[in-house]
């Protein structure tokens, strides 16, 4: 085995050392941040049991891949009649009503709501909902959704990215690094990253801000 007695020599080889594995890495992605907060897609027979027959959901702010946030609210209960109110309804509607919600929240409500990708309902919490006209009780349907990224054809291929990847991801005050991130891919999507209230109080990131892709 080689001793090296010299400083310098030794100062030498672990600056050498460092630029190699600065030269390897691939440079970091920044994507913006944006928080979402608890929200609600619904069918349209929810919706007219809810809002009443015929009832069609008024569109207030356009948001990405067609998707709109709704002037509807309703108010969400848990098993033990736990409830939050002035919860929004996105449009448009859906084949199946969802519910997504922080963690924070489904101590709130008293639910075990399991961490999933947006769609992925089969075997989640169960929840009621109840509207100016009416109420329903969903058997499963409420999730805390899993963060993830959105983005655009060309920035995916940018970053060397495919729709069913999964990356980390640095962001906020904290620079805290999230892990399994999953990557959708969209002609329809802006480039960004949706992650929950409870994320964005525990990272101390704002609105906006750009978070850096580290793969």
């Amino acid at each position: 085995m080689s001793t090296y007695n010299n400083v310098e020599e030794i100062t030498r080889l672990v600056l050498e050392a460092m630029e190699s594995t600065k030269n390897s890495e691939k440079p970091s992605v920044k994507v913006p941040v944006g928080i979402s907060a608890r929200h609600i897609h619904l069918t349209q027979e929810d919706v007219e049991k809810l809002f009443g027959p015929g009832y069609q959901l008024t569109k207030m702010k356009e948001l990405m891949g067609g998707q709109y946030a709704c002037k509807e609210q309703v108010t969400i209960v848990g098993l033990k009649l736990r409830a939050i109110e002035n919860v929004r309804v996105l449009g448009p509607v859906r084949s199946a009503s969802q519910v997504e919600i922080s963690a924070t929240d489904a101590r709130t409500l008293g639910i075990k709501a399991p961490v999933r990708q947006s769609g992925d309902t089969a075997g989640s919490a169960p929840i009621a909902l109840v509207g100016p006209k009416g109420a329903i009780y969903l058997d499963e349907g409420c999730i805390v959704a899993a963060r993830h990224i959105h983005m655009s054809v060309p920035d995916a291929n940018e970053a060397g990215l495919k729709d069913g990847d999964f990356v980390s991801v640095r962001m906020g005050e904290r620079a805290a690094v999230v892990e399994q991130v999953k990557v959708r891919v969209d002609e329809s999507f802006t480039t960004e990253m949706h992650i929950d209230t409870d994320e964005a109080n525990a990272c101390q990131v704002k609105q906006g801000e750009l978070a850096a892709i580290i793969y």
